[in-house]
């Protein structure tokens, strides 16, 4: 009995077109982001009509049908991304802020005539395991003001610094610590 119960549950049905259908089936997993297409639907249409709803729930059940074939959309995929959500945007805040610091730093560099600015080209290996986390590292790099990143080769990056103190603690920076802890979920 316990068998048939568990076939029961993992027994996918489908349709004469390949969909998956019941309770198991993505249509049913992604119920809210079949809502969100219906919504987006009625929202560009401006008005609720029978017509604009019955062509709403047709057109929404296709794109969400092509999203779960081609592009993989993933309900638990999805939850995940949803709880790694706060810590995303704490990492945003954090590289808001740390742009508008170097940019106080690198602005009296480049205005002041005294100041010798010393060029610097720097490698160091990254510690995290994603190519996502490895590429966000690079950008944040880049999108700080005075620095940017030349090459990024597996989990080397090359750095080009207007400044050598520009350069300490690059390679184990806030950006690091705060990318690891969004790929540890």
């Amino acid at each position: 009995m316990a068998i048939f119960k568990l076939e029961q549950i993992y027994r996918k049905s489908y349709n004469q077109n390949g969909f998956e259908i019941g309770k198991n089936s993505w249509l049913w997993r992604g119920k809210g982001m079949y809502f969100l297409y219906f919504l987006l639907w009625v929202i560009f249409n401006g008005n609720f009509t029978l017509e604009i709803c019955l062509f709403g729930i047709v057109i929404a059940a296709a794109v969400f049908a092509f999203t779960c074939k081609f592009m993989d959309y993933s309900v638990a995929l999805e939850i995940s991304n949803l709880k790694k959500l706060g810590k995303f945007l704490r990492y945003v805040c954090v590289l808001i802020i740390e742009i508008v610091k170097a940019n106080f730093t690198v602005i009296p560099m480049i205005l002041s005539e005294r100041e010798e600015i010393e060029p610097a080209l720097i490698r160091f290996q990254s510690n995290l395991k994603t190519p996502a986390a490895r590429a966000f590292l690079a950008n944040a790099i880049t999108l700080t003001p005075g620095t940017i990143t030349v090459h990024l080769q597996g989990a080397e990056y090359v750095v080009h610094c207007l400044d050598e103190s520009l350069a300490d603690g690059i390679d184990d920076s806030v950006f690091v610590k705060l990318l690891s802890e969004l790929e540890e979920d």
